[in-house]
């Protein structure tokens, strides 16, 4: 048999950014005019703007919130807001504190800033961290030259994302164990970093079937065990839950277990603008990660987040914190189960339904070579190649899908395969 995905090819994927109007329930924008029928979405999918305008054919989202893949998609009530937004004009400044006033208050933190996503977040919350609120310290980054300069991290909580720290001008130091990780803390360490996913499964990837990705073992530290020591020693720590959400973290989980700073990603489970982020914690630090963003000239200068998406991301926020989350995760389990069943039948397929490590279904595809003579590589290559394009990454996800493309995804794939395997 072959085995699509991570576990199977070595697939290596860089992984942020999402929306969440979608897999089972969710209505992006048009969605009252968007179509159901097969026949009428892969209209949509061969005559759309990005055809038009530039000849770049989307595909169906068969997968998780992949920045490289073109995020998420957000509800209509959010492009609404950020189209309103668009035709007035505001003082960056106020806009923010009036915006982290609000963020703060939704999440029960002491101060909030609205970041250009969840890699921003990390960047501006090492830097005010290091500078605090003195100017000279804010003008001198990524180069400080003061002692207290240092990233704790704990080996398994290390991934690809983290030289945002180094990014700010931290040096990161690596500790393996609990006893390395006490030994490394002195008057050089600025912050702790924690990784929430670290929690979940031993690789840094968005939920993964359970076999794929093996829970962490009691070597591996927990987040609030971080927070415990960072408050004993007097170290803010910084928690990176950008990719948990909706279902690996509560939203105020980490807040009310005590952490300094978290990151939490606008794009993703939120539903906000795929170029939005949270910082949320500290009023001190988050103060001070302001002053080395954008509007001011600091290091996240560069870093901008339109007005436009900062009330995207409120909007957004207001109507995750309204949802219902059970049911919404629910709805992309029974959508993974109609896909299923739709691939029943297909000779030399096995289409299975398998829970993932945030506890929701997927679907994992397998096939008998002797049937589907085909590897891993080829047949992605293969949907993303036809019409219309699938992208195909660990196992077909619905999270992203609209009510109704389930069934394109159905058709698609009953098509390539059965294709494949008769030699067409």
């Amino acid at each position: 048999m072959i085995r699509t995905g991570a576990g199977a090819a070595g697939l290596t994927i860089g992984f942020s950014g999402c929306g969440a109007a979608t897999g089972g329930g969710g209505q992006g924008v048009g969605a009252e005019e968007w179509p159901t029928d097969p026949d009428a979405l892969e209209a949509r999918y061969r005559d759309n703007i990005y055809t038009r305008l530039l000849g770049v054919r989307p595909h169906l989202p068969a997968h998780e919130h992949v920045s490289r893949l073109g995020g998420g998609r957000m509800d209509a009530e959010v492009i609404a807001a950020m189209a309103e937004a668009n035709e007035f004009f505001v003082d960056m400044n106020e806009l923010l504190e009036a915006a982290g006033a609000r963020i703060a208050e939704r999440l029960g933190t002491e101060a909030a800033l609205v970041t250009a996503g969840g890699f921003s977040a990390m960047v501006l919350g090492a830097a005010g961290c290091l500078t605090g609120t003195d100017p000279e310290r804010v003008h001198a980054l990524p180069l400080p030259t003061w002692p207290r300069r240092e990233c704790l991290i704990q080996t398994p909580h290390r991934f690809g994302y983290d030289r945002a720290y180094r990014d700010a001008g931290m040096t990161i130091v690596e500790a393996e164990t609990r006893d390395d990780f006490r030994a490394a803390l002195s008057e050089r360490t600025a912050m702790i970093a924690a990784l929430a996913t670290a929690e979940r499964q031993t690789m840094f990837a968005p939920p993964a079937p359970v076999d794929w990705a093996p829970a962490p073992g009691p070597e591996v530290m927990t987040v609030r065990e971080q927070i415990e020591i960072g408050r004993a020693e007097g170290v803010p720590v910084l928690v990176d839950m950008a990719s948990d959400l909706p279902t690996g973290v509560g939203l105020v989980e980490f807040v009310e277990a005590g952490a300094d700073l978290i990151v939490i990603s606008g794009g993703k489970g939120i539903g906000g603008p795929q170029s939005s982020g949270i910082l949320a914690g500290r009023a001190d630090l988050v103060e001070a990660a302001r002053l080395n963003a954008s509007p001011n000239d600091g290091i996240g200068r560069g870093m901008k987040v339109g007005k436009e998406e900062i009330v995207g991301l409120l909007v957004a926020l207001d109507r995750y914190v309204a949802r219902d989350v059970e049911s919404w995760v629910a709805g992309w389990s029974d959508m993974a189960r109609r896909i299923a069943a739709g691939l029943a039948d297909v000779p030399g397929l096995t289409a299975e339904v398998v829970t993932n490590t945030a506890g929701y279904e997927d679907v994992e595809l397998t096939w008998d070579p002797e049937v589907i003579p085909l590897t891993t590589d080829e047949a992605r290559a293969g949907l993303m190649a036809g019409e219309p394009r699938l992208a195909y990454l660990m196992t077909v996800r619905t999270r992203l899908l609209r009510e109704g493309e389930d069934a394109l995804v159905i058709r698609r794939l009953r098509n390539f395969f059965t294709e494949a395997g008769s030699g067409a």
